[in-house]
């Protein structure tokens, strides 16, 4: 059964839905914030209308938020950005902001309507496997300088040192030591393995 929604259903499922929502009109200014926009920066709807919503960006983003906004909304071409947006505690998080036009029955342009999910969890996660990463690619990076009789490596400071130092110091690992099947038959020829 194809049901259309009534006003109220629509209006229900915009207020309580789980992410935040905005509207826009023909002008770019912003003219509708869900309950959950409102919340989420701790203002009044009259507070973030028109372009007041743009006082909660981060400074950092408020340039390049504004100016992609404004060039997609020229272009009335679907775009999607994150941005850093004051939460109601004084605390900035990233937001993913999807926005697209909407158009009338007889295909007249309305504005734009859009929805933003909060990713700083994800970017947090992000910026932490990306700095675990360079950790672990700068103590992989380069040459190490091993002497092939005693194979000690030289660090960075010209000292000499065993291999197990150099690598315990450079990376997380431990060593256990035991002799392979060939140096056990080398070194202990009496001993057969498995003993």
């Amino acid at each position: 059964m194809n049901k259309v929604l009534t006003h109220l259903e629509y209006k229900l499922l915009v207020e309580q839905s789980p992410i935040l929502i905005w509207r826009a009109g023909t002008d770019a200014k912003c003219d509708y914030f869900n309950e959950r926009w409102l919340k989420f920066t701790g203002r009044t709807m009259e507070q973030e209308l028109g372009d007041g919503w743009a006082e909660g960006v981060h400074p950092e983003d408020f340039k390049g938020c504004v100016e992609y906004y404004l060039e997609h909304f020229k272009a009335r071409e679907a775009f999607e950005m994150d941005y850093r947006l004051r939460r109601h505690d004084g605390v900035y998080r990233w937001l993913l902001d999807r926005g697209a036009p909407f158009y009338a029955d007889d295909g007249a342009f309305l504005g734009f309507i859009g929805s933003c999910v909060d990713i700083s969890d994800k970017k947090a996660a992000q910026d932490e496997l990306r700095i675990s990463r360079e950790r672990e690619l700068g103590n992989l990076r380069g040459l190490l300088p091993i002497c092939s009789g005693c194979r000690k490596i030289r660090d960075s400071k010209g000292y000499w040192a065993k291999v197990e130092k150099y690598i315990k110091e450079h990376a997380a690992v431990d060593f256990s030591h035991g002799l392979c099947p060939d140096c056990l038959a080398k070194f202990y020829p009496d001993k057969k393995t498995g003993e």
